[in-house]
């Protein structure tokens, strides 16, 4: 077996050589023997570097790795985890082997514009790339022979420093490419992979890089080439930057270049899934090979529709990206060649008019030339087949249905290590790999004391990062006193604690809970029954209405009359959600319905034992069952003011009658028993119906194996 090394790395001791194929393989990153693993190398250095094992490698000494390799208790877990890390890569025995054992050698293309696995690879921006990282892990987990395509996004998204006037700061930051788990991609040839992709009337280079999730394959594209212009060398360098022409470049990028991508690595796959309307371009790459072949339009049309899978996720229109004509049409313009005379008819299948008139839309091309199109709800599923009714009526013979997959999480890359404990202990070691619905219900065995024990702990491991972190920003980052105070330094350990972190957009409402800061501050400063408020979360770049209610959230964190129990949690990424999901004790959702498409944070917390306080929209509008959580109800109004106004006053009233006091409910052993009832029916709820191993399966039996008989 060819052992992987990390480039410009002494060499490991031949012990424990493959701790460096281990980093580069973010199989890792959800395998609790590889976790502890990195943990016990150098507890200090694991948690400085954000739990990164290719930085710690490149920063332990041999000394230290020697007397690593000499250890006997870390060398039967480094065996036990090599003893499981290479049936987990071979996959000659998974669920998908057993499900398609006619389809050797086969692959499925998953093309996204972010991927979401892990931090120190911050390709990512929010739900749409963590939803496509579970997927690829998930994958892995089941044998899927899934291949994803996106971009490398040097630069990534951005950091989020807030001013103390609350004003959103973006900073971005050259990755180290050296310090994150990815290798070039080298094709069949034995060369570093390299594509050229036509744009307008040049043609821009594009290398490819790889990244190891377990059996999944991962290929980022990068236009950081010296052989490129400037200008082009930034195309990828920073995720939904830029204006419209270099949205639109990127796009055609991703899907131009992605299926050039795959050829060259010696790719075919069976089933092409478009994860949201950015990657619709694949379409038109995989029609222009056809018709270069000698197809006709009509069968290059259907041949495509017939093996393309698309998933939208918004019922937002700003969200599905909108481009003039023009600039499509010169854009694509390298790309027409001979093919010019199919120019009109190919414009035609991206052409919607939103009432300013026809632009080509993304998603109208992803839903023209897709055979299989889900939504990530119940009620997702109703918003859009409203939403693109005419869209699909134009092309009502071939148009397909819009089917219901509901999103879900990767169970072992969400659940806290503490409470994955418990559960070895009480529903039995091998549970990851169960997962069938009776053995939820042993989650009833697991005492009161342990469970609150666990809760407990969890929330004290987020105060303890809450603290360490606003330290740091007053030792390294040299912030004021005022900063310090609003990243929660005044906050209780032992209070109800109440999480809300996502992007701050309008339609999310996240100033909701200010609506009446007089009966807020009663609930928050009742003596004996404190509760406090944590918030985390970015605008987007160009949100100005999101950047406006970032600020307004911030200011409330200084406001006296909330005593410190507000606060405002900075840069917002995948590690510091890990804390929150897991440390919170109520997870709070209020987005104007039906604007939330599913929202998968609610679902982590709930796994963790943390009850959903929501808006009956997206995923909750199904999770909910009167037990599990809560439902914010202000009932149906005319207006967004009203509504507004009707739903502010329903949380408050759950927050006064129901959720403080059944968590400060007690019995004569300080236990809240009714708490822990909730607690149990929320890991139940999101373990039986809500994680992507459901999920996974649904898009294989629904929506790919209609492809592979028809193929």
């Amino acid at each position: 077996m060819t052992t992987l090394g990390i480039d410009g790395l002494a060499p490991l001791p031949p012990r424990i050589e493959r701790l460096g194929e281990l980093a580069l393989d973010l199989w890792w990153s959800w395998n609790p023997d590889a976790r502890e693993l990195f943990r016990q190398l150098d507890y200090e250095l694991w948690r400085s570097t954000a739990h990164n094992p290719v930085l710690m490698l490149r920063h332990l000494s041999s000394t230290r790795l020697a007397e690593t390799a000499r250890n006997p208790v870390f060398l039967d877990l480094y065996d036990r985890t090599i003893k499981r890390y290479d049936p987990a890569r071979r996959g000659s025995d998974s669920w998908w082997s057993a499900t398609m054992p006619a389809l050797p050698g086969q692959s499925i293309a998953y093309f996204s514009a972010e991927f979401a696995l892990h931090q120190s690879l911050p390709i990512y921006a929010g739900g749409l790339g963590v939803l496509a990282g579970d997927i690829c892990k998930e994958s892995s987990d089941l044998g899927l022979p899934l291949i994803g395509v996106g971009f490398m996004y040097p630069q990534g998204y951005f950091h989020q420093n807030v001013a103390a006037t609350g004003r959103q700061e973006e900073v971005y930051e050259r990755l180290r490419w050296t310090d994150a788990p990815i290798t070039p991609a080298i094709t069949p040839g034995g060369r570093p992979c390299v594509v050229s992709v036509p744009l307008g009337n040049r043609t821009v280079k594009v290398s490819v890089w790889r990244v190891r999730v377990g059996r999944t394959k991962l290929y980022l594209l990068d236009t950081s080439l010296e052989e490129n212009a400037p200008w082009d060398r930034e195309l990828s360098a920073r995720l939904y930057g830029g204006d419209t022409e270099t949205r639109i470049q990127q796009e055609i990028i991703l899907g131009v270049g992605g299926v050039r991508a795959l050829r060259a690595m010696g790719s075919d796959p069976i089933v092409w899934h478009l994860n949201e309307g950015h990657a619709a371009f694949v379409s038109f790459q995989r029609m222009r090979e056809m018709l270069e072949n000698g197809e006709t339009f009509e069968a290059a049309l259907a041949a495509v529709r017939r093996t393309t899978v698309f998933t939208t996720h918004t019922p937002v229109p700003a969200g599905h990206d909108t481009f003039p004509f023009q600039l499509v049409d010169s854009h694509l313009a390298g790309c027409w060649g001979s093919l010019g005379i199919h120019r009109e008819a190919f414009l035609e299948l991206g052409q919607h008019d939103t009432g300013d008139g026809p632009h080509f839309n993304m998603t109208a091309l992803a839903l023209r030339t897709a055979g299989q199109v889900n939504a990530v709800s119940k009620l997702h599923a109703d918003v859009t087949r409203k939403m693109w009714a005419t869209t699909r009526k134009d092309h009502a013979d071939t148009a397909a249905p819009i089917r219901p997959l509901t999103n879900g999480i990767h169970i072992s890359t969400w659940i806290a290590h503490r409470l994955a404990l418990l559960f070895d202990q009480y529903l039995g070691v091998d549970w990851r790999e169960q997962r069938d619905d009776a053995l939820w219900d042993r989650v009833r065995e697991i005492p009161d004391s342990e469970l609150w024990q666990v809760r407990q702990s969890l929330r004290r491991y987020l105060f303890d990062f809450i603290r360490e972190r606003a330290r740091q920003r007053w030792t390294i980052e040299n912030v004021n006193a005022t900063a310090v105070l609003a990243n929660g330094t005044l906050l209780d350990p032992n209070a109800l604690t109440i999480g809300f972190a996502r992007r701050f957009t309008g339609y999310k409402r996240p100033e909701l809970i200010f609506s009446d800061p007089e009966r807020l501050s009663r609930i928050l400063n009742t003596p004996k029954r404190p509760v406090q408020l944590v918030f985390a979360g970015k605008a987007h770049p160009a949100d100005e209405g999101g950047k406006h209610h970032l600020r307004r959230v911030y200011q409330r964190t200084l406001d006296p009359g909330f005593a410190g129990r507000v606060a405002f949690v900075n840069d917002y990424d995948l590690h510091v959600a890990h804390f929150l999901v897991q440390g919170c004790d109520v997870w709070l959702n209020n987005p104007r319905k039906p604007m939330e498409a599913s929202g998968t944070s609610g679902m982590k917390a709930g796994l963790n034992g943390v009850p959903h306080l929501s808006i009956g929209d997206g995923w909750w509008a199904e999770g909910y069952t009167g037990d599990n959580g809560w439902l914010i109800d202000g009932g149906t109004h005319s207006t967004d003011e009203t509504t507004d106004a009707a739903d502010a006053a329903a949380l408050y009233t759950l927050l006064e009658q129901q959720v403080v006091p059944t968590f400060y409910e007690r019995d004569d052993n300080n236990l809240p028993r009714r708490w822990l009832l909730i607690a149990r029916q929320a890991i139940c709820t999101v373990a039986r119906q809500f994680t992507t191993r459901r999920l996974v399966k649904e898009y294989v039996e629904q929506m790919y194996a209609p492809t592979f008989l028809e193929g």
